[in-house]
């Protein structure tokens, strides 16, 4: 992992504020990249959903997202109120669920770390956060199954702790069970679950692909140059190496494996032909073509991107 120290300037703004306009903007220009196979962006919508309903929820989140990098407790309090936030500003159902199950420890840690100075490393941002989760309890289950219902996220039926069933919040209460817990449960077949578990590791990853994109270390002609397309590129790069859990959910998981191999098929080509990346850009509106047809949506990867944005943005490094 990249070791490197980056050093915040808040300006004339609290810790707090800072943090919080590093997410919003993080999810902003995660929603706004385009062509992002499947998902929706600045120039798609679903038919229920629309690209304004996620700027309202990025938006609708920022008191949550001060109050969260203030504390280092409480991570099912605060994941519930940033959606019950959402909700409120906007009529689109589940826009920023498991993004905001990602970040909000990520502000968390950013918090704490950075109110004793303004250096940090990526590594130091996501075993903090690692900490924090490690060290959640029964309420903040309570408190995570309790938004369920507000944020209008799609379950499948599970053996354990079933979310589908009213008896699951009794279960935990009984057996105090702590968050961290029914993440380590899910982790085989959730891809946010299995970050929390592995450290940050995919969201860490992320953020340092973006970051050399954005310097110019990993190279195509017209990456570095255009924000739009660094964040296209690391989200076909991400969705390329790991099955998106979202797919698996609504269809199955052979789907989540063919969308994940049409993107790395596109990958490839690019590393063969070193191509200018405008000149790969009809395949990958081909994909978003027929993921939008089919109403395939690959929406844990953008969750990952926004993560991977917010640590970005937090470093200080801009385009």
């Amino acid at each position: 992992m990249n070791k490197t120290a980056y050093t915040i300037d808040a300006g004339d703004h609290s810790l707090a504020s800072y943090i919080a306009r590093c997410t919003q903007l993080a999810m902003c220009l995660e929603v706004s990249a385009n062509p992002k196979p499947g998902n929706i962006d600045r120039y798609h919508d679903y038919e229920d959903t629309r690209y304004e309903h996620f700027l309202s929820s990025a938006i609708a989140v920022h008191p949550v997202i001060e109050k969260a990098s203030s504390n280092a407790t409480g991570v099912g309090r605060y994941i519930r109120s940033a959606v019950i936030e959402s909700a409120r500003w906007q009529k689109g159902g589940n826009t920023h669920f498991g993004a905001l199950i990602l970040l909000i420890p990520l502000v968390m840690a950013a918090g704490r770390i950075l109110r004793d100075g303004d250096t940090f490393t990526i590594e130091q941002l996501t075993e903090s956060a690692f900490e924090i989760v490690s060290n959640t309890n029964s309420q903040d289950a309570v408190d995570f199954y309790s938004c369920f219902k507000a944020a209008g996220v799609r379950v499948n039926p599970v053996e354990e702790y079933d979310l589908l069933k009213r008896s699951a919040i009794d279960e935990v209460k009984e057996k105090d069970i702590t968050l961290y817990e029914l993440m380590k449960i899910a982790r085989g077949y959730d891809l946010i679950a299995r970050e929390w578990v592995n450290c940050f590791k995919g969201c860490a990853l992320c953020s340092e692909m973006l970051i050399d994109c954005m310097k110019g270390r990993i190279y195509f002609q017209n990456l570095k140059e255009d924000i739009n397309n660094v964040i296209v590129f690391v989200y076909l790069k991400m969705l390329s190496q790991n099955p998106d859990t979202f797919i698996s959910t609504k269809y199955d998981y052979e789907t989540a494996i063919y969308v994940s191999g049409k993107a790395k098929s596109i990958i490839e080509k690019m590393k063969d032909e070193n191509v200018d990346f405008n000149n790969i850009l009809p395949l990958i509106e081909d994909l978003d073509k027929e993921l939008l047809e089919k109403k395939i949506n690959p929406g844990s990867t953008a969750d990952i991107i926004i993560a991977g944005l917010f640590i970005v943005m937090l470093t200080g490094v801009r385009f």
